[in-house]
């Protein structure tokens, strides 16, 4: 038996077997927690990128777009049609900085901080669909905030942003 004949039969021993494979369990988490919101924000009107934005903005508004994509770690490709659905549906408005020509801040509209108290219920939701105790999640979550990190170091080391 060669040495890939010996780690195919021992899935332990072979470093490339899908289930040990850290982007993997991560696609498929998000895939799956992803679409446990889907059902959720429908009835908003909201996509779960959307979603990120607006969080985005009920934390602070004015926004400019740099500083969304910036937290949300999103290109300006994937911002601009994201923020365009939003505006078209009355939750945001744009507008050229009054300081900065070059920088478009990013809004709450009346309707979109309204739907600040509909969203209230939406962690909660999440919460009991999954059935995972709520410190255990945190658990996850600031696991997966180092991750994050220790990514973004691996990225600013080679000089590539972490949305590259």
């Amino acid at each position: 038996m060669d040495a890939a004949t010996s780690a195919v039969a021992d899935p332990l021993a072979d470093p490339l077997a899908l289930d040990r494979q850290v982007c993997f369990a991560l696609a498929a988490a998000s895939r799956s927690v992803i679409g446990i919101y889907r059902p959720i924000l429908e009835p908003m009107g909201l996509t779960h990128p959307q979603y990120l934005v607006m969080l985005a903005l009920w934390e602070r508004s004015p926004r400019t777009v740099r500083d969304i994509g910036e937290t949300l770690y999103l290109e300006p490709a994937t911002l601009s049609p994201l923020l365009k659905r939003l505006e078209a549906a009355g939750l945001v408005s744009r507008a050229r900085n009054a300081s900065d020509e070059r920088a478009l801040d990013v809004s709450l509209t009346a309707a979109g901080a309204a739907l600040r108290r509909d969203a209230e219920s939406v962690p909660g939701r999440v919460v009991e669909r999954l059935g995972i105790p709520v410190a255990e999640l945190e658990a996850a979550r600031d696991a997966l905030v180092g991750l994050i990190a220790a990514a973004n170091g691996v990225g600013a080391a080679s000089g590539r942003s972490p949305t590259q």
